[in-house]
């Protein structure tokens, strides 16, 4: 795959980019998101940035269309899209019978939910359904995990919802630390490093995410008197509970 298209330039699209840079394909970006289309363009010589969208995807064999949903109506509007290119879309909720009809193709249109890290080459995307040319692609930005179906898509989306979730959590603990006397830029570094190195022992793969937390706990130590204090099995269901809340609203048409 030697041309790509990038439709709707924001955090998931520039991290896109830059994952790829060691690849260097030719990569076409939309007007949108111009102010981080232009510092692409200006940092990586395979570049380019096109007048709009149309344009993108006459000059990509394979488009991601990574604008957010509700912006779907405007950005992709009488947008013709040829044989042999494919589609990836990234939008949360928008199954690939909907992207079709309002395409007006019968292209293969793949789903996807590449995350910030592949920009760096290290984190897994899922697909669905898979498709070689597309778990190719994010193979090179750290992997692909395809699923059989639009359901478990819908799962998986669910789960990325958490992620500013665990940003606050560790916001909420370096806040209790400066509340205590500890300046706020030791106290940032200490829980930046501490989540780092339990970031790091996710990679042993032999242990269950179960497992890794037991190893980690000391009986009647700090570890489990947290846990069982604060994540009780009320805050648990409530978890689920949003979690069916937004995976409810995935599923709609």
């Amino acid at each position: 795959m030697k041309r790509i298209g990038i439709i709707g330039v924001g955090e998931i699209g520039r991290a896109i980019v830059v994952g790829l840079s060691e690849w260097a394909p030719d990569v076409f970006l939309s007007p949108r998101g111009a102010h981080t289309a232009a510092e692409l363009s200006a940092a990586y010589d395979n570049v380019h940035v096109c007048d709009d969208n149309q344009a993108v995807v006459d000059r990509s064999e394979l488009v991601v269309i990574a604008v957010r949903p509700y912006d779907r109506q405007e950005a992709l509007a009488g947008l013709r899209v040829d044989a042999g290119t494919i589609v990836v879309s990234l939008m949360a909720g928008v199954g690939v019978d909907e992207l079709r009809r309002m395409l007006g193709t019968d292209v293969p249109v793949v789903r996807a939910i590449p995350l910030p890290p592949v920009r760096d080459r290290d984190s897994v995307t899922v697909t669905c359904p898979s498709h070689p040319e597309v778990d190719a692609l994010f193979e090179r930005l750290g992997g692909a995990l395809p699923v059989e179906d639009e359901a478990a898509f819908n799962v998986f989306s669910a789960l990325t919802g958490t992620l500013t979730t665990h940003y606050s959590y560790l916001a909420t603990l370096t806040s209790w630390a400066v509340g205590h006397g500890v300046p706020d830029e030791v106290a940032d570094r200490y829980v930046r490093s501490l989540f780092q190195g339990v970031g790091r022992s996710l990679s042993d793969e032999a242990r269950s995410l179960r497992q890794l937390a037991a190893d980690h706990e000391t009986p009647n130590g700090s570890n489990e008197r947290v846990r069982t204090t604060w994540f009780t099995e009320a805050n648990s269901a409530a978890l689920g509970e949003v979690l069916d809340d937004l995976l409810a609203r995935l599923r709609q048409p």
